[in-house]
């Protein structure tokens, strides 16, 4: 994990909830800790992480990430005891 992907980690975990977070850093922070991100049907993505799978969809016309995605996003990796 180089220090873009440690300020994504720290950006996912400020409170209040970041709203310019791009949804594509979430992606490239999950390959860093060593998951994957497997494409679905239209924008649906699944992020997979040691062992488990956190489904989303990715945010479109723009690029940011939903507060509420954010939010989800930390309580997954949270749950994997993955903080910054």
């Amino acid at each position: 994990m180089n220090a873009k992907h440690t300020k994504i980690l720290q950006a996912i975990f400020a409170k209040p909830t970041a709203s310019s977070l791009r949804f594509a850093d979430i992606e490239s922070l999950v390959a860093a800790l060593g998951g994957s991100v497997r494409e679905g049907d239209g924008s649906r993505v699944a992020l997979h992480l040691g062992g488990s799978i956190k489904h989303a969809h990715r945010p479109h016309p723009g690029k940011e990430a939903k507060k509420y995605q954010i939010e989800e996003i930390r309580l997954w990796l949270e749950a994997q005891g993955i903080r910054p």
